[in-house]
């Protein structure tokens, strides 16, 4: 097998206070930030939905699913728009707050290790964290978050 088969471009996805990383494959697009219309009754971490190439998209905040404080915009925020694998959500993708543009990053097993630590809630939609270099990104669990959102717009 190649050494470019062995490799994974991902994205780090820049967080308040730490990354993601997500393989390029399952983000369709980054956009400038808009206030996302909220829905009352919902929890914190869904900030609401926005118009997204003629869709109704929920926007989530990572950290707010988490259990932390959920950002304040600034002229860094962006919104990852996420592609929506479940069939769960009826738009088919779903956004993610974040404070900057995600990095582009090659990944291969050379230069990511699982780090043990944790520090997030026992419920929350991450599977693990990891050491790449000198970052110590999450792995989400996409399909997690997809079915937090798809419970969250039957309760609103």
């Amino acid at each position: 097998m190649s050494a470019a088969a062995e490799e994974l471009y991902s994205l780090l996805v820049p967080l308040t206070d730490d990354r993601l990383i997500v393989p390029r494959t399952c983000v369709a697009e980054v956009v400038r930030y808009s206030k996302p219309d909220q829905k009352e009754g919902s929890h914190n971490w869904m900030l609401g939905t926005m118009n997204w190439s003629g869709r109704q998209v929920p926007v989530v905040s990572y950290e707010g699913v988490l259990g932390k404080d959920i950002p304040v915009a600034t002229g860094r925020t962006r919104i990852v728009i996420f592609l929506a694998i479940t069939g769960q959500l009826k738009a088919g993708y779903f956004g993610v707050l974040t404070q900057g543009f995600p990095q582009l990053v090659r990944v291969n097993r050379d230069v990511l290790k699982l780090d043990a630590t944790e520090g997030w809630p026992a419920d929350a939609p991450v599977l693990c964290r990891v050491k790449m270099i000198n970052e110590y990104p999450l792995i989400p669990d996409l399909e997690k978050l997809e079915l937090m959102l798809a419970r969250e717009s039957l309760q609103a």
